[in-house]
């Protein structure tokens, strides 16, 4: 047959067949749409703040901002010494630098939890009241007056019987404040901690139904964290990775899966010398949430190193050396979100995130241009490769460590394009290669 001739196209099932496979489909169309519906496309933070309930001030973030560069000017005061510390190439060791300064007095904190569980302890009620009003009205008064960092929020006390009714009330002091002293402000981020059945989460559910009824907000208004604490949050006693029901549990409302590096090891029997992030049981816990999210719209976030960067320059580099390699490690395995536990891990927060998106991005964004405009190169990449690529660009736009104008000049592409090649519709990413 020659090469221009026309085939001949032959079938042999009926139009029917299709439509009566569409029809037995339609149910698990829908399931798919309602329990995987992708990446809200939203900014996620590269960490979280936490700080104890009586010791959150008004220049809480201003304070941990100024502390970190105070670490900074003493124990690396310019590019040359951090990039020794932390083996950062000549290429990135400036750019770096400098973004890192430039956050740290612009948006040194990017999420913040008023901790009223295990930094906070036991309280008289009336103290814990007080507490949890005081934390309204300064988060109120921060996004009033332009302070506020993008997310902040409080973590109560967890739905366990002896301090449920504690936690219930903390959360209701904490809301009804926010709402009388304006309403709930965008960003705000609710942290429900050590949980260990889905029917607390669907306790949860139910505690913010009722106040979003109370008050007469819009039905889903309010999300909430679920902290991963606990051996029986990863797997039940039937075998079922209790966490992926937990977010089913959640109803909709879950934004976020938070793995407590401490308390998980623990749970585990783990030696106090050994819990760390990188340990094989941490990595099995998070690996487990990780797929138990994937598509939800809920995002994994690594935990915290307990090791401080304080003391002699000598202890505060080890530190800073162990924090950027943990850091390091947990984006390199896609949790783009940890927790910071003082001042003095910011610096090496951010020099590690600038560097993580800094090196890859003009390999990034060449390939991106590659695939945009159907050009060969030397990787065959698909449409879930352009998810991802576009995704790494748009959070390293988020944070800092690229800026517009040079992503868009590496790739031709706008922010708009770039968000909708990271949140493609249902069936695009099985489509063939371009």
């Amino acid at each position: 047959m020659g090469q221009g001739q026309q085939e001949r196209v032959r079938r042999s099932l009926a139009g029917t067949v299709s439509e009566e496979i569409s029809a037995s489909l339609a149910p698990v169309d829908a399931e798919l749409e309602r329990r995987y519906p992708g990446d809200p496309g939203t900014r996620q933070p590269v960490h979280t703040v936490y700080v104890p309930g009586d010791a959150f001030t008004a220049d809480t973030v201003r304070t941990w901002g100024e502390r970190a560069l105070a670490a900074l000017d003493e124990h690396a005061p310019d590019a040359a010494s951090l990039a020794a510390v932390l083996g950062l190439g000549d290429d990135l060791a400036g750019p770096v630098y400098a973004r890192v300064r430039a956050k740290l007095e612009r948006e040194p904190v990017e999420d913040l939890r008023v901790d009223f569980e295990d930094g906070y302890g036991p309280r008289p009620d009336s103290e814990e009241d007080e507490t949890a009003a005081r934390a309204a009205r300064l988060i109120a008064e921060a996004h009033s007056d332009g302070t506020a960092p993008p997310y902040m929020g409080i973590r109560m006390k967890c739905m366990e019987a002896a301090v449920r009714d504690r936690g219930i009330r903390t959360l209701d002091v904490f809301l009804t404040g926010l709402t009388a002293a304006g309403g709930l402000p965008d960003g705000l981020v609710l942290t429900l901690p050590k949980v260990t059945y889905p029917e607390q989460v669907t306790a949860m559910v139910r505690l913010l139904e009722a106040f979003e009824k109370t008050h007469g907000l819009e039905p889903g208004r309010l999300g909430f964290e679920i902290q991963i604490e606990t051996s029986q949050a990863i797997l039940a006693t039937d075998g079922t990775a209790t966490v992926a029901r937990m977010i089913q549990a959640a109803e909709g409302r879950a934004t976020g899966l938070h793995y407590g590096t401490f308390d998980y090891s623990a749970c585990l029997g783990v030696s106090a010398a050994h819990q760390a992030s990188d340990h094989p049981a941490a990595d099995h816990a998070k690996a487990v949430m990780q797929v138990a999210a994937a598509g939800t719209g809920v995002r994994v976030s690594d935990g915290s190193t307990n090791v401080l960067p304080v003391g002699t320059t000598e202890n505060v580099h080890d530190a800073w050396r162990l924090h950027y390699r943990l850091t390091r490690r947990a984006l390199a395995r896609a949790y783009y979100q940890g927790w910071d536990m003082h001042p003095g891990h910011l610096p090496t927060r951010y020099a590690a995130v600038f560097a993580f998106y800094r090196e890859g991005f003009q390999q990034a964004a060449a390939r991106l241009a590659r695939y945009v405009a159907h050009a060969d190169g030397d990787v065959m990449d698909e449409p879930a490769t352009a998810k991802a690529l576009s995704g790494y660009l748009l959070r390293g736009l988020d944070c800092g460590a690229l800026d517009l104008a040079e992503v868009a000049h590496a790739t031709g592409l706008t922010r708009a394009d770039l968000a909708a090649f990271a949140a493609p519709r249902r069936g695009d990413l099985t489509a063939s290669t371009p």
